[in-house]
């Protein structure tokens, strides 16, 4: 007589061959929770008042390159009224073609900030990459 391996009884329980996905879904949830308390604590909504500083002094150098964006958005090098386009001209002559020389950049407090970034840019375009920006000393922050 043959005999098989699968008798005959009702007894026998079939295997499952699905995935639980119920603790996946814990999971997710968990993260979910975790990732919508954490987003709001990520963004900082901080009232900046860029002019001011309240750091420490540097020690200036003998004759610092001093730029002006004044209200009116005209560039000044020293007392010198300089034209946007003509910059990197003016810029070379003052200090003798060196790039690695600090431009300390100063900027009234009503000029936009989009225009002091097209200031730094265009410093960045003429290849000085040293640039401080001028603050009041004892500033509130």
């Amino acid at each position: 007589m043959a005999g098989g391996i699968r008798g005959g009884n009702d007894d026998d329980l079939e295997e499952s061959h699905e995935i639980n996905v119920t603790p996946f879904i814990d999971v997710m949830l968990v993260l979910l929770i975790i990732f919508m308390v954490a987003a709001p604590l990520s963004t900082v909504d901080v009232a900046v008042d860029l002019p001011s500083s309240n750091a420490a002094p540097q020690q200036r150098p003998q004759e610092p390159v001093y730029l002006t964006v004044q209200q009116d958005l005209t560039l000044s090098l020293g007392n010198e009224p300089v034209a946007g386009d003509g910059l990197a001209a003016v810029l070379d002559g003052r200090t003798g073609g060196d790039k690695d020389q600090r431009i300390f950049l100063r900027a009234d407090q009503t000029v936009p900030y989009g225009q002091l970034m097209n200031v730094m840019n265009n410093l960045r375009d003429a290849g000085y990459l040293k640039v401080a920006l001028v603050g009041l000393e004892g500033g509130t922050p």
